[in-house]
């Protein structure tokens, strides 16, 4: 009996072994698959990428910049009226978003925490993060645009704001969050009320994540298209200064001459597109650059 359960002992490790073989082929399958699917899509996006800057940069002059967008079939011309357009709009959505999004993601961090009411609040947010943006277009064009019986800048601010509160609203919950409990203690020891607290110490501590917020909001709206085109529209002159009626922006404006059959445009087209991808490269580069700062502090 001795010898058989010594048997049975020796004999046991075999089919573990088999099993560390097949863990291990599947590992390396899986590893040889990811690596290749990685490869495949920065391949892919960095086709899109070269091809951006050699058409983007072969459109660029100083007429671009100057001159507003020309009529069909013509020649000649820039997007300078849509560039001042889609700043003008994108202000106008930050100006919005940004107190919204600091106050709510604060009461979220600072009153609200696990209430209901915070619950509800982080769930719409949620939501918002997710919803497309066409969406929230066809819902301005409902809230503001056919009551006020046009298109107009101050719709596309608001639709832009919309899509912006929620990623300022999460950026600020999180970077107070990361706030040490003692130095809101510290502060409450010396006789302070909460909302001094917060000013003068959980908000100065978060700042560089906040803005961070706030600079991400803005590379997100930067080249929304969808929710303009039920909006602003678009507009081949400079804008009124009410910012009624149409108002030209780079996003629309590109969608626009790209599908037109004449050269002229589509070379706007391409260098309209690389002027807002360096733009929202640069404003996601800053937004690195202050975190990283945050964290070295």
């Amino acid at each position: 009996m001795d010898t058989a359960l010594q048997d049975k002992t020796i004999a046991a490790p075999a089919p573990w072994g088999r099993v560390r073989r097949s863990r291990y082929v599947a590992d390396r399958a899986l590893k040889i698959i990811c690596v290749l699917f990685t490869v495949l899509g920065a391949t892919v996006l960095g086709w899109i990428l070269l091809m951006l800057l050699y058409r983007g940069f072969g459109a660029l002059s100083p007429a671009v910049f100057t001159e507003t967008t020309p009529g069909p079939g013509s020649e000649g011309g820039g997007i300078a009226n849509a560039i001042v357009g889609s700043l003008i709009m994108t202000a106008l959505g930050i100006i919005v978003a940004t107190p919204i999004g600091v106050l709510a993601g604060t009461f979220l961090a600072e009153y609200g925490k696990g209430s209901k009411l915070a619950m509800v609040i982080r769930f719409v947010n949620d939501i918002l993060l997710a919803a497309p943006s066409i969406l929230i277009g066809l819902f301005v064009y409902m809230l503001m645009v056919q009551p006020m019986g046009g298109y107009s800048g101050w719709a596309g601010g608001v639709a832009l704001a919309i899509i912006a509160v929620p990623v300022v609203v999460r950026a600020t919950e999180d970077m107070l969050r990361l706030v040490p409990g003692s130095l809101r203690e510290a502060g409450a020891a010396l006789g302070a009320p909460m909302s001094t607290v917060i000013v003068k110490i959980s908000w100065k501590a978060a700042r560089a994540g906040m803005v961070t917020g706030v600079i991400l909001a803005t590379a997100r709206i930067a080249g929304e298209t969808a929710p303009l085109l039920f909006t602003a529209l678009n507009n081949t002159f400079w804008f009124s200064p009410n910012l009624m009626g149409g108002v030209s922006n780079l996003p629309v404006t590109i969608y626009q001459f790209a599908l037109a059959p004449y050269s002229n445009w589509q070379q706007l087209a391409w260098a309209g597109a690389l002027i807002i991808t360096l733009s929202i490269l640069a404003l996601s580069i800053t937004a690195r650059l202050l975190l990283r700062k945050d964290k070295v502090r």
